[in-house]
């Protein structure tokens, strides 16, 4: 809709919005520089709403917490603008003006009245109809998310339901008001930026842009097809038919990352051939043929990084490699000349040069000169005077439609609930949560003790508890429709009756993706990780274990 990702607002546009909703985002926790800004726009009198199916540490700072159960966002927000349609709240003038496709939106979100999302969702009906008029009457809004939008067998309808909101208020393009994506992990936006997503080159060029393609293709010395690749889960589906034989693992841990864990290793067990890239030996590289030891290039090498409001920042070397690690790129250099292709050893500047010459629109700008000065620059950035881009998509505010361009297009969408429903057997929703203290699969961060560490526990409310007769730290097991886990239970004021919660961090602990669902969203390729079917079992003669609150 917007083209590729990256926050249409800068960080500390957060300072000075007059209504912030997080919505699936602890971001107290999970993003806690970006939430620094969050807090002094609090201080200013920033309006917040929290939506989480959690009461998170940041619902705690939050004017209104949407307790929503797991999986019904859409409904959520398509009534929400069924709201703001019906209240007049509409900025009319920006639909007429910058937008497409509001009459079918308008008639696609209509069955969603505030009883009928009330139903669905588990939100009381008048905090639904409070947030819709806060947001449609603000002066300037954001819409924050993260992983709990975007790890759901419908995610990227997820994104769109948050848009059209946007679109519909007018709330993009402006300074303090956007969408802003909050990357799980640092340089997810630079990884894509540069090329990872299977159907763009570097610079967000679609693969079937001729004339682009044709430029790389001069650079490069190759022919490159106009068809897209394989995502992640394409990937496993391929190793599963036997089309994909042997994978070249880069900074990536999908035996323990993946939904539905265990028949992700049996997978990778499989393969001819199985070559992993890392800095640590990860669970992945203890299957691997050929293990290549990497550096860690945010403080061994040097390079860019890209965040989250698409801003590009130098890292610099501060200590050498241990052993026989290498930088990356020297790594994939060399591989290169083993079979045959001189690469030479270039500099990461020298990469980062040839990235700048065929990234036009972006980064051209982007010199390791201008970046030391400014401290960084946003993208686009296409020439050596630009000052970068803090705020996208400002054109659709221009009065002369040959200034608006392609007008942004609503995107009807309709809730699905969760492909791993509840029942009988798995009457419990599990959802996967992440900590201040600890990062992912733990490869990074679980080489550490923190004061603010606890070991991996089942989350879950204090009624089921008592429901089924459970204690708190007593040992249970959680079963899926794909494995059981053993683990202790730690009762948790945040969750709300039938819902429960794991983290990834800790698999040496609890192998919490053996539960997970692998169904995934044809459009991102993302798993559902977001939304597990569970039932919790008893174990006999089960010792109960100390926890945080003895």
């Amino acid at each position: 809709m917007f083209g590729a990702g990256g926050g249409t607002s800068a960080y500390v546009e957060a300072e000075d919005a007059d209504l912030l909703v997080l919505w699936g985002s602890n971001a107290r926790e999970t993003h806690p520089i970006f939430f620094h800004h969050v807090l002094q726009g609090l201080r200013k009198g920033t309006r917040m709403y929290s939506v989480d199916p959690r009461r998170t540490s940041t619902a705690r700072w939050a004017d209104g917490w949407l307790g929503l159960d797991v999986g019904t966002d859409i409904a959520l927000a398509n009534a929400i603008g069924r709201e703001i349609i019906h209240a007049d709240l509409v900025n009319h003038a920006f639909v007429d003006r910058a937008t497409t496709g509001f009459a079918d939106y308008a008639e696609s979100v209509e069955p969603y009245t505030l009883e009928r999302a009330a139903q669905i969702t588990g939100v009381d009906a008048a905090l639904i109809e409070e947030l819709a008029h806060a947001y449609a009457r603000a002066d300037r809004a954001q819409i924050c998310w993260t992983l709990g939008i975007t790890e759901h067998h419908n995610a990227a309808d997820y994104v769109f339901a948050l848009i059209n909101l946007a679109l519909l208020t007018g709330h993009v393009g402006r300074y303090g008001s956007g969408l802003v994506p909050l990357r799980g992990q640092n340089n997810v936006q630079g990884g894509g930026d540069m090329g990872s997503i299977p159907a763009k080159l570097p610079g967000g060029y679609d693969l079937g842009d001729d004339e682009a393609r044709a430029r790389f293709e001069a650079t490069w010395g190759a022919p490159i097809s106009p068809k897209a690749g394989m995502h992640l889960s394409q990937m496993f589906e391929a190793m599963e038919a036997g089309t994909l034989k042997a994978l070249y693992c880069i900074g990536e841990n999908p035996a323990e990352s993946e939904a539905n864990a265990a028949h992700a290793r049996h997978l990778l067990e499989g393969l001819d051939h199985l070559v992993v890239q890392d800095i640590f030996r990860t669970a992945t590289a203890e299957l691997a043929d050929v293990v290549l030891p990497a550096a860690a290039d945010w403080c061994e090498y040097e390079g860019t990084v890209t965040n989250s409001e698409r801003r590009v920042q130098r890292v610099r070397k501060a200590i050498e490699p241990p052993g026989q690690a290498r930088p990356d790129t020297h790594i994939i250099c060399a591989v290169a000349d083993r079979l045959g292709h001189d690469w030479g050893e270039p500099t990461a500047e020298q990469v980062w040069d040839e990235l700048r010459s065929l990234s036009l629109d972006w980064h051209h700008g982007m010199s390791y000169a201008r970046l030391e000065e400014h401290g960084g620059l946003q993208w686009p950035c296409p020439t050596e005077d630009h000052p970068g881009t803090p705020l996208m998509h400002a054109r659709l505010w221009a009065e002369d439609p040959a200034e608006i361009g392609t007008p942004a297009p609503f995107t009807p969408v309709e809730h699905v609930p969760p492909v791993d429903v509840l029942d009988e057997d798995f009457p419990i929703r599990l959802t996967t949560v992440r900590l201040l203290d600890a990062y992912n699969s733990g490869v990074q961060s679980g080489g550490y003790s923190s004061p603010m560490r606890r070991r991996e526990s089942l989350r879950m409310d204090r009624d089921d508890a008592a429901r089924l007769g459970i204690a708190d730290g007593e040992r249970v097991r959680v079963v899926s429709r794909r494995g059981a886990v053993e683990a202790p239970v730690a009762l948790d004021p945040s969750l709300r009756p039938g819902l429960a919660s794991f983290t990834p961090h800790f698999s040496e602990e609890v192998d919490t993706n053996v539960l997970t669902n692998d169904a995934w969203d044809p459009k991102s390729g993302t798993s559902e990780f977001k939304a597990t079917a569970i039932r919790i079992e008893k174990l006999a003669d089960a010792p109960r274990l100390a926890t945080a609150g003895d």
